[in-house]
């Protein structure tokens, strides 16, 4: 499953902690667009799709979450609460987030505009089309 939890270089003194962004750098692909999620309540449950083509990296600023990420193959479980890590998923892998911390805030970023055909709402549908592109 191509998700990595990449660590991103903090750097800090007494007044405060700073990481930098840069593609290319510790980004793996051209930012394309940047959104984050907050006041999610503890109990809601987000994502339920995957991208064809789009590559994110996720960062926990603030608070913690959970994803479930899911290539058609293997499901793994990953604790995000360090925003010095990022955590990189590729397309074609299927994410779920869920277990929000009150203060959490998921910064997203993303390697193309919003499109919405570039996304796979339905499992079954994407499990089929994983299929169909390991067949090629």
């Amino acid at each position: 499953m191509n998700v990595q939890l990449i660590p991103l270089q903090s750097h800090g003194d007494s007044r405060g902690s700073l990481v930098s962004l840069e593609t290319h750098k510790n980004i793996p692909f051209d930012i394309k667009r940047v959104y984050y999620i907050f006041d999610t309540e503890k109990n809601v449950e987000r994502g339920f799709h995957a991208h064809k083509d789009l590559k994110q990296l996720a960062i926990v600023v603030s608070g913690s979450c959970r994803f479930r990420l899911d290539d058609g193959k293997e499901r793994i479980s990953v604790y995000l609460d360090n925003p010095s890590q990022g955590l990189y998923i590729d397309s074609c892998i299927w994410r779920e987030m869920y277990d929000f911390s009150k203060d959490c805030v998921l910064v997203v970023l993303a390697s193309n505009h919003y499109d919405e055909a570039d996304y796979i709402r339905d499992y079954e549908q994407f499990t089929r089309y994983v299929d169909e592109s390991s067949s090629k």
